[in-house]
């Protein structure tokens, strides 16, 4: 496999942000009078952008409450973007060693573009990426191939030569439409049963590196 450029899922994937998620979910559904949800049940409601998690959290169809409850739900996360957030253990060193080996990186997640910098500039590992892009950066979101795309498009890839890594089945089908390498990363939050189209799947952040480092690359 040539390795030309990896395209990093966020949450779930780099960095374990359910805590804070769980917070933020908490808070503004206090604010509607709904009672606390805990961590396992945001966890099944994480990976399709702020606006469905909102949705799903109060499990509503009604435009204002969503609006109402997006506005304290992103207030609260930027607010407390990496009270308990962490990157999950090896991250920082594999991001390195990819850099050290001059490869393009890149992060697509479905997480709003501006809460997607500031957690990544906030745990210090912004500077790995070449590209930042999350839901709302273009017209479409993941599993639509179309961020994918216009990511291997800004870094002049071509799509056999790039990978895609992350942790649900959004992440998956995105790579696949889009004609990438898929590696499923099965520490986050999708589960394996998310994972089972991927090309590779990776237990450890060292076996990220090994798979994309692996001769013949």
């Amino acid at each position: 496999m040539t390795v030309g450029a990896i395209l990093f899922d966020l949450d779930g994937t780099l960095v374990d942000s359910l805590e804070d998620l769980t917070e933020a979910v908490n808070h503004m559904r206090a604010a509607f009078g709904h009672p606390l949800l805990d961590s396992s049940t945001v966890r099944g409601m994480v990976g399709k952008g702020s606006r469905n998690l909102v949705q799903q959290a109060l499990a509503t169809d009604s435009a204002e409450m969503i609006d109402q409850g997006l506005q304290l739900f992103t207030s609260y996360n930027r607010d407390h973007i990496a009270d308990k957030s962490r990157l999950y253990p090896g991250i920082r060193e594999t991001l390195q060693q990819l850099a050290d080996q001059s490869l393009p990186m890149a992060v697509i997640s479905n997480k709003n573009e501006s809460l997607s910098r500031l957690v990544l500039e906030t745990l210090k590992i912004d500077h790995f990426f070449s590209t930042i892009c999350g839901g709302d950066t273009f017209p479409e979101r993941k599993p639509s191939p179309l961020p994918l795309i216009r990511v291997i498009n800004y870094l002049g890839t071509a799509p056999d030569e790039t990978v895609m890594v992350g942790d649900s089945s959004n992440d998956i089908q995105a790579g696949r439409q889009a004609g990438i390498t898929t590696i499923g990363c099965t520490w986050g939050y999708g589960g394996l049963d998310e994972l089972q189209e991927a090309d590779f799947l990776a237990d450890s952040c060292s076996q990220i590196a090994g798979i994309l480092l692996q001769p013949g690359r």
